[in-house]
């Protein structure tokens, strides 16, 4: 039985994971769960999965999350402290990083410090940290399991490599909505059509991101981290059909691919079942409904964001955390229409050039980068 913290719970992936959980309550166990502020979903869960703890980030719901178990030995907690509280607990074995954006680095910290295996669906707590976090899963042997499909895809084409050097590593990319548009057509784009992804269901935040390509752009950083590569190792490759989850190609010029349906269900129980591959009720993939696989390279000139990531690892430091909360804010402003979609790419690009730059930043250097790239894009913004 392997007890897992769920941070974010709410969101696609935590309820997903949830989903795993259910059909598998011999081998996992919803030991934390926790929310921002979706307060009604997180006590149906709890009641449900009768976790140790639960907690609520936004303080202001944690009265009407208290009153709703008060029959239950369930303990409440309120606050984003509470987050890095909740994950150390001696009767959690994993935590699950399903938080979306900045705000999961510093749970992920604490849980990696707490000797506590990470399954990774918070990419950003690599692309704004990678180099600390990385460190400090080696100093407490702590493993990070990935849980974004494309990262899941690389980690399990690498089982049983462990000795063969790679050659390159090939991210594979839907396109998102607005594959083979113009500069002109993306100029009037709203966030309605922005929303629309072909191929996964995913929270608001994420999807914009991938209708940008930023999302590609985030994973380029965060698998740098996550398998130890050179920027020149790491290759974008559109995939409309979004059935190549991601390819390996070693320094003998063999490729291998993960491949499957796309459904985030598979790589959250890959990661919570890892090392084992435990049995699944999935649909499965048929090559005869899908005769054409295609792909082609990203079009960098029109889809900014993805060449501006690319940019960030090379400079390094604490740039890639600019980009990260630069994007966090023209996102929010996009959703709620006070910019265009192309004016996301100029606020983030502006604010890599005017944010101070730090060569080897620290902990606390990362809080205040953050925080000093959010206002200037909101200056921007405004």
């Amino acid at each position: 039985m392997k007890r897992i913290a769920i941070l974010g719970s709410s969101g696609s992936i935590g309820t997903q994971a949830l989903e795993v959980i259910a059909a598998n309550p011999d081998k996992f166990k919803a030991e934390v769960l926790t929310v921002n502020g979706n307060a009604d979903l997180l006590i149906q869960q709890a009641l449900r999965f009768s976790p140790k703890a639960v907690v609520v980030a936004d303080e202001s719901k944690y009265q009407y999350v208290k009153n709703a178990l008060s029959t239950t030995p369930i303990l409440v907690l309120a606050g984003e402290a509470a987050l890095a509280e909740v994950v150390q607990y001696d009767s959690v074995d994993m935590v699950l990083t399903a938080l979306v954006g900045y705000v999961g680095l510093r749970p992920t910290i604490a849980a990696i410090k707490a000797g506590k295996n990470i399954a990774l669906a918070n990419k950003e707590t690599l692309v704004v940290a990678g180099d600390l976090v990385t460190e400090l899963a080696k100093l407490h042997q702590v493993s990070i399991l990935p849980v974004d499909s494309e990262h899941s895809a690389i980690f399990q084409c690498l089982t049983g490599e462990d000795h063969n050097p790679i050659e390159k590593i090939i991210l594979t990319a839907s396109g998102g909505p607005f594959r083979g548009k113009g500069l002109d057509d993306l100029k009037m784009v709203t966030k309605h059509q922005a929303l629309k992804h072909p191929n996964w269901s995913m929270g608001a935040k994420i999807t914009i991101d991938s209708a940008s390509l930023m999302n590609k752009g985030l994973e380029v950083i965060e698998a740098k981290w996550l398998f130890n590569l050179d920027i020149n190792q790491i290759e974008v490759v559109i995939h409309p059909q979004s059935i190549i989850h991601s390819m390996v190609q070693f320094n003998d010029g063999s490729i291998k691919a993960q491949m499957g349906l796309p459904d985030m269900k598979l790589p959250i129980q890959y990661a919570m079942a890892y090392p084992q591959r435990i049995k699944s009720d999935f649909p499965r993939f048929s090559f005869i409904d899908f005769p054409k696989l295609s792909f082609e390279a990203p079009d960098i000139r029109i889809f900014r964001n993805l060449a501006l990531a690319f940019e960030a690892l090379e400079i390094g430091g604490n740039c890639p955390c600019v980009i990260n909360a630069a994007n966090e804010v023209v996102v929010d402003a996009f959703l709620k229409d006070k910019i265009g979609f192309l004016q996301m790419s100029d606020i983030i690009e502006e604010c890599m050039q005017k944010v101070t730059k730090v060569a080897k930043p620290s902990y606390d250097d990362y809080v205040y980068t953050d925080r000093e790239a959010r206002i200037k894009a909101l200056e921007l913004i405004s």
